[in-house]
This record gives C-alpha cells, structure tokens and sequence, in this order.
C-alpha cells in the first residue's frame, strides 16, 4: 500500500531561490527532451497513400529517443550547460520519465482503445514539482527535512509520519519518494511512504 502525506516547507530566501531555478531548469529540460521525440515521431511518419519511394527522398534512420537514450544523454546535457549539474540527478531522470509516460500516452492507446491528446509544451510557471525516487529513511528528523542538493529544510509535520517508533512493525512503513511542489502559498513536500499491508 502506497501513502501520501501533504507537509508545508518553509524554505529560507536562498532555498526558494533554488527552488524556482531548479523548476524553470527543469521545464527547459522536458521541453527540450519532448520536442526530441516530436521530431523522431515526424520525420519517422508517413502517410500510406501519400508517401511515395520514387517522389520523396528516403530519410535517414533516425535512432528513437528512448527513456534510456534520453537519460544517458543527461551526460551531454551537464557538459554543455554546467547549470545542469547543480540538479540532482534522480530529480533530472524523473524530468526524462515524465515526457516518456506523456509521450506514450500519445503515441499507444490504453486497454479502451484510446489515447491521450497530443502533449503541450510547458510555459513560464507551468511545471510545478519535482521529485526524489530515492530517500534516505531518515530523511525527516524533528521539523526539518534534509534534500539533496538543498540540505535542510524546515517542514511543518501537522501530522505524525507513521515510521520509526511511531510505526508499528507489522505495517513496515518506509518514505521511498519526496515530491516537491509549488503551490499557489508556497512550497509543499508529499512524502510517500510504502508499507508491506
């Protein structure tokens, strides 16, 4: 079973900061990663009744930009733009699955028979979150929560999160993902916690 819990952060002047940048950062990085497999899907498109071999050039093949192509080019991206290395790295890979999980929402249809509408790109204050698919167990200690790459944030726990002492040990929860997301009155955290019921 899968929990989600909803805590507030109060992030200091330079943590928000960071913040913001990391999301705009981001949002280039899944614009970028996204129109690389809109050009894959048109150039590798054509029409049965209107491609013809001897009116039009044959393309080249072109590699398709995969989950997997896509996150190791990550490598070329922090070379490039330095910027790109201040981000924690599990936090870019998410970047990458989610234009996979939108794109194939695209391109093959569910158990229905339907599919999803061509995905958007983001704009300015369009992409509000990201995520850690990997947390240290104790990550939360007292009232504070420590992220990679940010250290220490003050976190308001209005409700106690069942682990440690507080869990009971048949239940075995574990905070596995923190989400980080932007709302309208600030910042909030969604740790996730798995249990074995």
């Amino acid at each position: 079973m899968i929990t989600a819990y909803k805590y507030k952060l109060r992030p200091n002047k330079a943590q928000a900061h960071q913040f913001d940048e990391w999301l705009n950062l981001l949002r280039m990085q899944y614009n970028y990663r996204l129109a690389e497999r809109f050009n894959w899907y048109e150039s590798t498109r054509c029409s049965v009744n209107s491609c013809s071999l001897i009116s039009c050039s044959i393309a080249s093949i072109v590699e398709e930009p995969d989950y997997y192509w896509q996150k190791r080019d990550l490598l070329n991206t922090k070379k490039l733009f330095p910027v790109y290395g201040e981000i924690h790295s599990q936090v870019l890979q998410d970047c990458v699955a989610r234009v996979k999980k939108t794109f194939d929402r695209y391109i093959k249809a569910n158990k229905s028979g339907k599919r999803s509408g061509k995905p958007r790109f983001k704009g300015i204050g369009r992409y509000h979150s990201f995520t850690y698919t990997q947390m240290k167990q104790d990550c939360i200690k007292g009232n504070r929560i420590n992220l990679p790459k940010f250290g220490e944030v003050k976190i308001i726990l209005h409700r106690p999160i069942p682990v440690g002492e507080a869990c009971p040990k048949d239940l075995g929860f574990k905070i596995k993902t923190v989400q980080i997301v932007k709302a309208a009155d600030g910042y909030y955290s969604n740790p996730k916690s798995l249990s074995r019921v």
